[in-house]
């Protein structure tokens, strides 16, 4: 990993001293951001301590437990046309979001490092490790309203390796690139993913949609392709809403044919003040045919229905988020207890982020 790094920096040194000498006039930035979460969660259908977690998406699998959700610091250094960024996380999210790299046993975690190169005003090039493009969550937990994650998010994929380049044509965007297999750092030897993304803005600024790709095979030669749409709507300056949807196929190798899961949600958002929020998330989350990762971890394949309602209590750069949530399944992958399966759980979630 510090080899990786070293790497970067040689590069990101060469590319610097190439545009110091075209640009006599460039100007040099340093930017650095950090954010700091904790939570408490507890399950309903725990309290005689049963020994399940009743939960299947990422980053809140505890009980009736005060945990460390991520400490991270960002930095982010501009030279001329050339940007580069080290982003790292301390904790169970960054832990969990690069599972398929190999742990320092301390949560500790390289969320991205990347190289930009800015060819012109509308054309940049970017090399490196980031966070995926696909769907309407981040891992950061102090840029979403809701602090447990979706079920799409914790399904699909978390980041990418490669290069894309990514070009403005006034309120549009477009991006496409080429990567490792999803959520690998290194992939020698194996095929890589096509990535891609079109984005709209409407020229009030109050409407965005973004439609995402990702397409090719993965670590085990398995074929790939999910196709994402996130749109997001300011209404009036106390209600936005967001919306995202996704499909994501998958075909075994050696298998003429495959299955797919897929998922919907709905993100209602109400600021009656700047110190008081709250947003209601709705999802569903359809693996009948048990080839994500969800149906591997409950033991069957299922659909899922979501609610989830968070309150945002802002204090400054502070944001506390009391939460519930209602999970409901068509068949009963939670527990009650050690020989009862049922078909919805309760969970109330108590969290703070601050961010710098």
């Amino acid at each position: 990993m510090l080899r990786k790094i070293s790497s970067l920096a040689i590069f990101s040194m060469a590319l610097g001293s190439y545009v110091e000498a075209q640009d006599s006039t460039k100007k040099s930035t340093l930017n650095i951001t950090g954010s700091v979460d904790a939570y408490y969660r507890y399950n309903f259908h725990n309290a005689k301590d049963s020994g399940y977690l009743n939960n299947y998406t990422s980053f809140t699998n505890s009980h009736n437990s005060f945990e460390l959700g991520m400490a991270s610091v960002k930095a982010e250094y501009t030279t001329g046309k050339v940007t580069g960024v080290v982003d790292l996380g301390f904790g169970r999210r960054a832990e969990e979001f690069s599972y398929n790299e190999k742990s320092s046993g301390l949560g500790t975690a390289i969320k991205q490092a990347y190289i930009s190169v800015a060819a012109s005003d509308k054309l940049k090039f970017t090399m490196g490790k980031w966070a995926t493009h696909i769907g309407y969550e981040v891992v950061d937990a102090y840029l979403n309203r809701n602090y447990s994650m979706s079920y799409m998010f914790s399904f699909g994929p978390f980041f990418h390796t490669g290069l894309k380049a990514e070009y403005t044509a006034g309120s549009w965007g477009f991006m496409a690139g080429v990567a490792n297999p999803t959520d690998n750092v290194t992939a020698s030897f194996a095929k890589k993913m096509a990535i891609a993304q079109i984005s709209k803005t409407a020229a009030d600024g109050k409407f965005k949609a973004y439609l995402n790709y990702q397409g090719g095979k993965d670590m085990a030669e398995n074929t790939i392709n999910q196709v994402d749409l996130v749109a997001t709507a300011t209404l009036s300056d106390k209600f936005s809403v967001g919306y995202n949807g996704t499909v994501q196929s998958i075909k075994p190798n050696g298998k003429s044919s495959g299955d797919s899961w897929w998922g919907s949600a709905v993100y209602l958002n109400v600021d009656p003040s700047s110190v008081f929020g709250l947003t209601l998330r709705g999802e569903y989350f359809d693996d009948k045919n048990a080839v994500s990762g969800f149906s591997s971890a409950a033991g069957l394949g299922t659909s899922v229905m979501a609610a989830t309602l968070s309150g945002n209590i802002h204090i400054e750069n502070l944001t506390i988020i009391p939460e519930f949530r209602l999970d409901s399944s068509k068949d009963p992958i939670f527990a009650k207890n050690p020989n009862e399966g049922v078909k919805s759980t309760g969970t109330f979630l108590l969290a703070a982020t601050w961010h710098f």
